[in-house]
């Protein structure tokens, strides 16, 4: 879509590399005003689905980024009722506080992308999409962001396309030489989530540590977890068996 002047814009939060990078680029567009980050959590354990971050981190992020964080609770499990319901409670708040736009940090995964437009259409918000494109090809984009100063970790990895020794790796060169042909390097299509802690979208980067590596519902999680020291997050991280996360 074009942009016209004036647009009141929240943007899709997961905690991850991909939406830091669209409120970078969103940041940088003409006429465009962030005013929120919108976060999507398991009211269950209280942390970002899929990326399994703790709330207090989101908020910590948000505090960065020097916007308000639009919290929106799901139960689980989560039917896809229940998360329409709860969106569709969200965009009338956000009619209701003058927003123009929701934006969404989407690559290229065109069914993703037709559905976040099915479910907006006719609510008289519309949908910005920052990174669609930007570059068209996601090594050069991976590359770009992490030359852009973007620091990220993998917090969750599917077995099922990724070696799950992946878990807990720093997004960065070292780890797009290793990834095997065919990962796409932005783990576009589920291959792994991240969590990230520094970047030209923050004001002073968000400390962290990794811990508790568990394995639940077909997926290998990383606990990330507030703390006073810098991130470590080499190649020789251990995997140990758990139960839950937090």
């Amino acid at each position: 879509m074009s942009v016209s002047s004036s647009r009141r814009v929240l943007l899709s939060w997961s905690s991850g590399k991909d939406s830091a990078w669209a409120l970078h680029l969103a940041r940088q567009r003409p006429g465009v005003e962030l005013v929120g980050l919108i976060t999507t959590f398991n009211e269950a354990v209280d942390r970002v689905a899929m990326h399994a971050v703790r709330r207090a981190l989101v908020e910590r992020q948000a505090a960065s980024a020097r916007l308000p964080l639009w919290r929106v609770d799901l139960p689980y499990p989560c039917s896809n009722a229940d998360y329409e319901a709860r969106m569709r409670a969200l965009i009338e708040r956000a009619r209701a506080a003058n927003v123009t736009d929701i934006a969404f940090g989407d690559l290229f995964l065109e069914d993703v992308r037709d559905y976040r437009l099915h479910m907006m259409a006719g609510t008289g918000v519309d949908v910005m999409f920052p990174l669609w494109g930007t570059p068209a090809d996601t090594p050069a984009l991976a590359r770009t962001m992490i030359a852009g100063g973007l620091k990220a970790v993998l917090t969750c990895v599917d077995p099922g396309q990724l070696d799950e020794r992946f878990v807990g790796r720093a997004f960065d060169d070292a780890l797009l030489a290793e990834l095997p042909s065919g990962t796409d390097p932005c783990g576009e299509r589920g291959e792994f989530h991240s969590f990230c802690w520094d970047g030209p979208m923050f004001a002073t980067p968000i400390q962290v540590e990794t811990g508790e590596i568990i394995r639940r519902d077909g997926f290998t999680f990383i606990d990330v977890r507030p703390t006073g020291n810098p991130i470590d997050t080499g190649p020789e991280v251990v995997l140990r068996a758990a139960s839950l996360l937090g």
